[in-house]
């Protein structure tokens, strides 16, 4: 009654000439997007011509007529001229850091050989001071003739004398040198730590450089550490090679407190547009300091959120890591191992979910998944729903990439959200048959079958370990080959994604895999205006085409903050 009283006041004295309304400043927007392809996820209004923003949201979506009454003076009109308009791409379990420290670092992907390997390994050497330690990351022996992993002989052989340690693309195995291993004091008497494997000869039983998962942390933790500056400045990188890609945010799975302190610094300087969704690891130091200080949400304008506990249950199917439930197909004598202990998981669960935190746990493994999901359950049943902060966790399975069929029901009825990345898919096609077997692939990364149980799957990339880029993980969610076309036996082509479930995997799912879908993920009024514009139609156009478009314009917040040129 008081707003409609002032308002007839206000209405009174602009009929005396007394106050001065323009309803055109009221109704105009800062930014109009005309001549666009516009797809919403927007079921009640699916396509669109134009899209209004005003400050950070949209006001407006419908036709270029309709959208020229929120033209006025001030207004910037932006033709599209018939560019593909999604809504803001998100990926849903990136390393953001990672993504910059491969490009300051040796990169090794694209290696086809172990001769190729040796000799870019040589020519950073080359540069190299005497016994300065060279770190590098992302080989992957599958398409080496043999397809082996390399061993400490072979580097020793172009790195007699400076410590190398050299991370497989998946990031959990590397491959280190016989200096690093001097340094280290890992020998043929040291026992393999929880969690890990330094695997040895069989005949000498001498440590043959391969080191699993958390057997890495015995060589890198001489490895000098990082300065704040190259930190800083990995993470510049990370979010200029993610804003010109297309994504509007990442989930940054897993990390600690002091990048949270440098991301707040950069967000504070400016210096970052991009969206951030933050996990820290647990269980440890970090997640116990996120359950006692609670969850930061919305900061810097709905920019960084930091909600979430990142848990490594098991290794990669790659490196022999993953944990099975039967051992693996092409190594009979293991069948991995889990990288968390029972009894440190519960209480942590149980505490996050009295506090509201999301709880995202890698597991690629059969074994490793029903090891999660029972530990969910545990807990669920625990902390009923009235003694918790949220009532729908909305808790997380990280990669969900070998599922025993029987598991995948459970998802479903527990409200466990897979988050998975297409790409990995398309590459583990090479060996993922050797490893498990034709038959455990009738669970492997089940897109359809998720989908079709009642669970909204977040796409994401994993990047550094993959690429990165949205046009692959789109293209591999809808074609299930690889990027050559190829799909090899046994590979369940009927598990692709349909082009509106794909999108979905990449814009309203990962919104609401961060509690966020009534704020991002489509383009509809009231929401933030976060678009990803691209070079074609990749609704329509033939599978091989997607790959060959680009962003030409990301926007975040109604700002434009990368423009192709």
């Amino acid at each position: 009654m008081k707003l409609f009283t002032q308002a007839l006041i206000v209405v009174a004295l602009a009929a005396l000439g007394l106050v001065a309304v323009n309803p055109e400043a009221q109704n105009t927007a800062d930014v109009v997007f005309k001549n666009g392809n516009v797809y919403t996820v927007n079921s009640s209004q699916p396509k669109a011509e134009a899209v209004a923003v005003k400050a950070d949201r949209i006001v407006f979506v419908g036709s270029n007529i309709e959208a020229q009454r929120y033209v006025g003076k001030s207004t910037r009109v932006v033709d599209l001229q018939g560019k593909t308009v999604v809504p803001g791409m998100t990926d849903a379990h990136q390393h953001l850091p990672g993504v910059g420290f491969r490009e300051m670092k040796l990169n090794l992907e694209g290696v086809t050989s172990l001769e190729d390997f040796l000799g870019q390994v040589k020519a950073r050497l080359d540069q190299a001071r005497s016994g300065e330690w060279v770190t590098g990351r992302g080989w992957i022996e599958t398409f080496w003739k043999p397809p082996v992993f390399p061993t400490r002989t072979d580097l020793d052989k172009v790195a007699p004398n400076n410590p190398v340690v050299l991370t497989r693309a998946d990031g959990h195995a590397s491959v280190v040198n016989s200096a690093a291993l001097r340094i280290a004091a890992v020998d043929k008497n040291t026992p393999s730590p929880f969690g890990g494997e330094i695997s040895k000869d069989k005949q000498t039983g001498e440590p043959n450089g391969m080191l699993l998962d958390a057997a890495q942390g015995l060589v890198r933790r001489h490895i000098p550490a990082t300065t704040p500056a190259d930190a800083e400045r990995a993470i510049e990188l990370g979010v200029k090679r993610n804003v010109e890609l297309g994504w509007t945010q990442i989930q940054d799975a897993g990390g600690g407190y002091q990048e949270i302190d440098l991301y707040k610094k950069l967000y504070g300087e400016g210096q970052i547009k991009l969206r951030i969704y933050k996990a820290v690891h647990g269980p440890g130091p970090s997640a116990a300091r996120l359950l006692a200080e609670g969850p930061t949400i919305g900061g810097f304008d709905h920019r960084f959120t930091l909600r979430a506990i990142k848990v490594v249950s098991d290794g990669a199917l790659g490196s022999r890591g993953a944990a099975l439930l039967a051992p693996y197909s092409d190594a009979p004598d293991t069948s991995g191992f889990l990288t968390v202990k029972q009894e440190d998981l519960g209480p942590m669960l149980q505490t996050a979910l009295k506090q509201g935190i999301q709880v995202e746990t890698h597991a690629i493994g059969d074994r490793a998944n029903r090891f999660t999901l029972d530990e969910y359950e545990k807990a669920f049943k625990a902390v009923p729903r009235e003694q918790r902060k949220i009532a729908e966790p909305r808790w997380r399975i990280e990669h969900a990439q070998i599922v025993n069929l029987s598991d995948i029901p459970r998802f479903a009825k527990l409200g466990v959200i897979p988050s998975m990345q297409p790409s990995h898919a398309i590459g583990d096609l090479h060996f993922a048959p050797s490893r498990v077997g034709i038959p455990r692939l009738a669970g492997a990364y089940v897109w359809q079958t998720f989908i079709k149980s009642g669970v909204a799957i977040a796409g994401g990339s994993d990047a550094p370990v993959e690429r990165g880029e949205p046009m692959i993980e789109f293209y591999a969610a809808v074609a299930r080959k690889d990027q050559k076309g190829f799909s090899g036996e046994g590979w369940h082509p009927e598990e692709a994604a349909s082009r509106d479930q794909a999108l979905k995997m990449f814009t309203i799912w990962p919104a609401f895999a961060a509690f966020e879908e009534k704020l991002r993920g489509t383009i509809e009024v009231g929401k933030l205006a976060d678009f990803t514009i691209l070079s074609a139609d990749i609704m329509k156009i033939p599978e091989t085409e997607i790959l060959k478009t680009r962003c030409v314009m990301t926007v975040i917040g109604g700002e434009i903050v990368f423009e192709a040129k």
